[in-house]
């Protein structure tokens, strides 16, 4: 992390708002690869000792860091992936909180005590770190995922070797460099850019060290990562694509859904696996909701991220430009009209115009494919069900969204539609206490929420010398000395462990 690479090799970052080449980083190799797989690996015991108290307040000092360093890390992410200032201090802040959730998290690791049916034994579990995580993360929101992974992975115990996509490593070398301050010991976060990571993430899949994956991006790279982790049968996490349905209910307050659509579609430029990729509207206000989502969409300013009053920045690069252009050709090309936008502006930088198409028909490709761009296709429906069956058309469900008035719809919609998330009457649904993730192809496992940590928690884990086996049947000791402690519940004290927590003394 923050040397050279091995090769001496460098690689370009690009500001896609200009073109212009912003920095060279050091391109990692299979050399680094290895190296850094094997301290992660040789790092892993000493770090799964360390107390959940003294990693909780590693990640609460970063946290405290990363508010005090947020206009630069803004600044960083605006110039090297595009997103306006506004947008990129707002992903600093939530990318912060990740961190306080996690260092809270990290000293409520439990486990469970119960019986045997028969009553003759009992059964202790605890949890702990599943080892050395190998974590992968996109270039949309560069510091988010990275604490969304990081987070609870340090407050489990958990070493890693990282990887931070090619496009956006400065962001990402800044947040490990935050940690490296906040007290994290050398070796146990361990971060690769690279140009090329195929070979990088390969050697980390198949070295035998690594105990778990977690990764965030296409769903084609996630299928080729799941396919190398049964080899090693590590745990594995994905959060691969979306193609999120918002429906509009006939009962909706259109301006509130052309709100939420606003939220949902052009956060980060539509470059989100959350961004709102079919809107379902019902006919008999389908026509007002383009209308006055177009008004809203023709309004924003485009243009670079750093200038002020920017509000949508650049695509990512040229590739994404394209793409989005050619989705757009083919809706047309089938009887999409077009309300407002449609083409990319002139000038340099890879900007495409806020774009609402109407009466998009079913057939067209970017219904079935993620735009990746503020590109908002209506699709009209003319009943419940048919609203359901347009939603759930697709091998993905990682988020849905329901504007409607009736309470009872709301719920209904929310179980009927096959995802993983649903936003009701809002565009926004991700938060730090939210458990995130989807079904279907959209990825397995959950981040954030209670349960974000027990993905990188394995039962039974080694066991601390002096102490119970984590997953242990043990004959019934009824001479166990029961005792109070302070005004807790009463506690049986095993022989193995016969003294009192350090921190009570007997009542």
């Amino acid at each position: 992390m923050g040397g050279p690479s091995a090769s001496g090799r460098t690689f370009d970052v690009e500001n896609p708002a200009t073109g212009e080449i912003i920095a060279q980083v050091a391109d990692g190799g299979p050399v680094d690869a290895q190296r850094a797989i094997e301290v992660a690996g040789a790092r892993q015991r000493d770090w799964a000792r360390t107390a959940p108290r003294e990693r909780s307040e590693i990640l609460r000092r970063a946290y405290e860091l990363i508010l005090d360093r947020a206009d630069e890390l803004a600044t960083v992410m605006t110039a090297e992936m595009g997103k306006p200032l506004t947008e990129a201090r707002g992903e600093v802040l939530y990318g912060a909180e990740i961190f306080r959730w996690f260092s809270e998290e990290a000293v409520r690791i439990g486990g469970d005590h119960t019986l045997t049916g028969d009553g003759k034994t009992r059964i202790l579990v605890t949890r702990g770190p599943v080892g050395p995580c190998v974590l992968i993360t996109p270039w949309n929101f560069p510091l988010a995922m990275g604490t969304r992974k990081i987070g609870p992975a340090l407050a489990a115990g958990c070493t890693m070797v990282f990887k931070p996509a090619e496009q956006t490593p400065l962001t990402s070398l800044a947040l490990a460099g935050i940690l490296a301050q906040a007290g994290l010991p050398a070796g146990v976060l361990n971060v690769v850019p690279t140009s090329e990571p195929g070979s990088v993430v390969s050697l980390w899949m198949k070295s035998g060290i690594a105990r778990k994956v977690s990764f965030t991006g296409s769903t084609d790279v996630g299928k080729l990562l799941l396919a190398q982790a049964s080899e090693k049968v590590m745990r594995s996490s994905l959060e691969l694509g979306g193609n999120a349905p918002f429906i509009v209910c006939a009962d909706a307050d259109v301006d509130r859904a052309v709100d939420g659509a606003v939220t949902a579609k052009m956060r980060n430029m539509g470059e989100a696996c959350t961004a709102a990729n079919r809107f379902l509207v019902h006919r008999s206000v389908a026509e007002e909701f383009c209308r006055k989502l177009g008004q809203r969409l023709s309004a924003l300013t485009v243009g670079n991220g750093a200038a002020p009053g920017t509000e949508v920045g650049p695509l990512i690069d040229q590739a994404g430009l394209q793409t989005v252009q050619q989705l757009v050709d083919d809706a047309v090309s089938r009887g999409a009209s077009v309300v407002v936008g449609g083409s990319r502006p002139t000038g340099p930088g890879y900007f495409y115009l806020p774009t609402v198409l109407a009466d998009v028909p079913v057939d067209a490709a970017l219904m079935s494919t993620e735009i990746f761009g503020p590109v908002a296709p209506v699709v009209p429906f003319d009943d419940e069900d048919e609203a359901v069956r347009l939603a759930n058309d697709t091998d993905w469900g990682l988020v849905g969204y329901v504007f409607t008035s009736d309470i009872d719809r709301a719920l209904r919609l929310s179980e009927e539609l096959e995802v993983g998330m649903v936003g009701i009457n809002t565009g926004l649904v991700s938060n730090p206490a939210a458990p995130f993730g989807g079904v279907k192809q959209s990825g397995l496992g959950r981040e954030g929420g209670r349960i974000g940590i027990d993905e990188y928690l394995g039962v039974p884990t080694c066991p601390d010398p002096g102490c119970l086996l984590p997953v242990a049947l043990r004959p019934m000791q009824r001479s166990w000395p029961v005792r109070r402690y302070g005004d807790g519940p009463l506690t049986a004290i095993p022989p193995s462990c016969p003294t009192a927590p350090p921190s009570l003394s007997p009542a």
